[in-house]
């Protein structure tokens, strides 16, 4: 523990399976004239109800399904457009983590005289006037318990992250049977970030013991369910305990954060437009191959949540750790290789020198890396 705690909750934090029924009461107290929607399309049939309940009561909604992929600073800059003449009094984001991100976003500049880019960083946001509640669509990002959000910037085409304690919503409402719905390939994606969430939370070189705890039981959870969430995604059970896990990991990313896997992965993402989840799945195990000799004991723990059996040593257990992801995405039919989703083998330079550019993250990795280490890692994984 070498450095200070703090960790801020959500005011308020609903979890259960059909949870959303109880969302329009949530939105109308304080009396709101105005309530922004984030969504997505594919959502917008499960929210008819929410909807009229709200116009009933003479509220008037503005829906916004603009965000279909990770967001850039003009997406943002566009649906703030249409957003500051309605100035609502309430903004509720439903979705997955890029939806999420960008209402968060949104409550935190109406009426904030900040510009984006002066956002950027660590610390750097100077409050949020309207209510914010998010509801997770996906078990994956975390983002609607954490303090971050994150951009891609056209300018020089790096995702940028806003990290503050503003960001984090007033109420979260976490149903379970909203992520039926989710197709299998996006369940394995997310469920993977979860697990990778919590992953590099516990393995952390600033490692929390209050955190451990989220993390060690989220990493239980999802590498337990998240195979028969993707192969069976009617199962409430499984759908379930994969939605904690992912809250879980949620937790972990504001006091710990994420670390060498979400700076590799980084881009993957801005350069090639691959899903984050994707990336991360695609790095993560190459990446605990190459941090492990430095946090053995860690990772030998990391294998025991994923429910490995305890080897001769640590570091017999911490391989069947790497051995146990692997199977887990492979059973979950994600890509293993870079080769396979069509990354040129050329571009390994141009990602390891971007990715060393993630300075945030890359200092809470447990080992140093370096620019060829990095290489080595895009190449292990190609």
């Amino acid at each position: 523990m070498t450095q200070e705690l703090t960790i801020h909750f959500p005011g308020k934090l609903v979890f259960g399976r059909g949870s959303l029924r109880n969302l329009a009461a949530e939105v109308m107290q304080g009396s709101p004239e105005n309530v922004l929607l984030v969504t997505i399309e594919p959502l917008l049939k499960s929210l008819k109800n929410l909807i009229d309940e709200l116009e009933t009561r003479q509220i008037t909604v503005q829906v916004d399904t603009s965000i279909v992929q990770e967001p850039s600073f003009a997406d943002f800059e566009n649906l703030m457009k249409t957003v500051k003449p309605f100035n609502p009094g309430v903004v509720v984001g439903i979705g997955g983590g890029s939806v999420l991100d960008v209402a968060k976003l949104v409550a935190a500049q109406l009426e904030n005289s900040q510009t984006l880019p002066e956002m950027v960083g660590i610390g750097n946001l100077s409050g949020r006037r309207k209510k914010l509640i998010c509801v997770p669509a996906t078990s994956g990002t975390g983002s609607e318990v954490s303090p971050n959000a994150i951009l891609v910037d056209e300018a020089d085409n790096q995702k940028k992250g806003i990290i503050s304690p503003f960001l984090v919503p007033d109420v979260v409402y976490v149903d379970p049977l909203l992520t039926l719905s989710v197709p299998s390939a996006i369940t394995a994606a997310t469920g993977i970030d979860a697990l990778t969430h919590c992953l590099e939370a516990y393995t952390n070189k600033f490692a929390q013991p209050f955190i451990d705890i989220y993390a060690f039981e989220g990493m239980r959870l999802i590498a337990a369910n998240i195979v028969q969430a993707v192969r069976n995604g009617a199962d409430e059970e499984a759908r379930t305990q994969v939605a904690m896990g992912s809250l879980l990991g949620g937790f972990c990313l504001g006091p710990v954060n994420t670390a060498g896997v979400h700076a590799l992965s980084y881009p993957l993402g801005s350069q090639f437009h691959l899903a984050h989840g994707l990336s991360n799945a695609l790095l993560l195990p190459y990446v605990m191959a190459f941090n492990a000799s430095a946090a053995v004991g860690r990772y030998a723990q990391v294998a025991l949540a994923l429910g490995c059996e305890r080897g001769r040593d640590d570091a017999e257990t911490a391989a069947k750790g790497i051995q146990k992801i692997k199977e887990l995405i492979r059973d979950c039919g994600i890509p293993a290789r870079l080769r396979e989703v069509g990354i040129p083998k050329e571009t390994i330079p141009q990602l390891a020198d971007d990715a060393l550019k993630i300075t945030r993250l890359l200092k809470n990795n447990p080992r140093e890396m370096t620019f060829a280490d990095a290489i080595a890692i895009y190449t292990a994984a190609y």
